[in-house]
Formats: structure tokens, C-alpha cells, sequence
């Protein structure tokens, strides 16, 4: 999605790690997953936790970044200030295939662990300033299992921030009866947790609007069907 966005000529987000990805690796995107249709709304999203990490370094150039469950994302190289310190933490399967088709840094480690370990949170540098994202991860957790990993980053990290998105729990419960099949026959893991205002206010979290993209879609669908949320 962030690729086939990059690659056009009004694209809302660059990204030319995702399209060197794209063209590296050989798998029937499309096939398997139908048409690029959501990638402006998949852009926009990664241009919105983009925001918030240059914020984070604007305050905090040697602080550190920790991106739970990042796959095969690049925002590294979108937001790299050449100062701040990267953890990815991901499975080792994943961080296989990143340590294959992505570069290395001496500033970029990665840690092969689920986020819901805390033996992330050791390896995790606060003097600086500490932000911690969790982009497309959270719904697959269980509600116990996100509300338990962001108490705990609560009580080990009181000085950090921590953004990450949600989707409404509607959505989460359509996914859940197999209601959300895409247009190539695809069927997404069922989303296992959503997040209605009440809940945001719970958990004290801020609602962040993602910038205006191209027409409606951009302007209207967006803010309606998805969540970035900082506390």
C-alpha cells in the first residue's frame, strides 16, 4: 500500500524504501491481496505516526524510538534525524526477512520477541527521551492483553510517550464474523480489539487527525474509520 502510493506523482507520503521493497521481493501482491484502492489511506496513516516521531526527535534528537511490531515498515528512513536511536522489535521470522531486504545502521537494532514481552523493555535507552510506536499491531491483541502491555509501559516508562492506532470497535466486531473481505477474496486475521470513545477516555488517550489526503477519501472516509491515538 505505502509503495503503490509512493510511486505516484501526488503520492501523500514518499517512501522510497517501500517501492525498492516492492520491486525486490517476489510475491503476487495484487493476486493475493487485490488492488492498491486503500493505499492512500494506509499513507496517510504512516504520515501521521511519521508527524509524531519528528515531533518527538524536534524535542529529543538523541532520544530513542521503539517500534513494536514494525514488519516490513521503513520509517526509519523517512524520519531518521542521522542522531536518535531505532529498536524494532518484532518476531524472528519477520526481522529474517528485514535483515534481508532493508540496511543496517549502528543506530538501528532489532530485538526478536513479541511487543506483549516485556524483555523489550530492557533493552530500551531513557535518558534521552523515550517514544514508543505501535503501528497496525494493537487490534490484533486481545483487549486484556493491549490494556496489560500499556500498563506496563506505563508504569516502567512514566516520562515516555507511546502512539499507536485503533480502529472503532464496530469495525472490530465486523472482522470478527467475517465481514470484511477484501477485494481479491482476501479475509484479514480477525481484528480482536477496538476502541470506542469511552474507552479512549479510560485510558486517557488523545485523538490525532491525520493529514488531509487526496479528495473524499482523503478528507472524509479516513478520520471516520481510523484512530491515532497518543497518551
Amino acid at each position: 500500500m505505502r509503495a503503490s502510493e509512493a510511486g505516484r506523482p501526488d503520492a501523500v507520503l514518499a517512501d522510497p524504501k517501500a517501492v525498492e521493497l516492492l520491486e525486490a521481493i517476489d510475491f503476487p501482491f495484487e493476486e493475493r491481496f487485490g488492488s492498491a484502492r486503500m493505499a492512500q489511506w494506509q499513507a496517510l496513516r504512516a504520515r501521521t505516526f511519521d508527524d509524531e516521531v519528528r515531533r518527538f526527535l524536534a524535542a529529543h534528537p538523541d532520544g530513542t524510538v521503539v517500534a513494536l511490531g514494525e514488519g516490513l515498515e521503513t520509517q526509519f528512513w523517512r524520519v531518521d534525524n542521522g542522531r536518535a536511536g531505532w529498536l524494532t522489535v518484532d518476531l524472528p521470522e519477520i526481522l529474517a526477512i528485514r535483515a534481508e531486504q532493508l540496511p543496517g545502521d549502528e543506530r538501528l537494532r532489532t530485538l526478536a520477541c513479541s511487543a506483549l514481552d516485556d524483555a523489550w523493555m530492557d533493552e530500551v535507552d531513557v535518558a534521552q527521551g523515550l517514544l514508543i510506536t505501535a503501528q497496525g499491531l494493537l487490534m490484533y491483541f486481545e483487549p486484556e492483553q493491549v490494556h496489560g502491555l500499556i500498563e506496563r509501559i506505563r508504569r516502567r516508562f512514566p516520562e515516555a510517550e507511546l502512539v499507536f492506532d485503533a480502529i472503532p470497535r464496530w469495525l472490530a466486531e465486523r472482522s470478527q464474523k467475517g465481514q470484511l473481505k477484501g477485494p481479491a477474496g482476501y479475509e484479514p486475521p480477525p481484528w480482536l480489539w477496538g476502541i470506542d470513545k469511552q474507552e479512549r477516555l479510560r485510558m486517557g488517550a488523545r485523538r490525532l487527525r491525520p493529514a488531509r489526503g487526496r479528495g473524499v477519501a482523503g478528507a472524509v472516509l479516513l478520520p471516520q474509520l481510523l484512530y491515532v491515538l497518543a497518551i
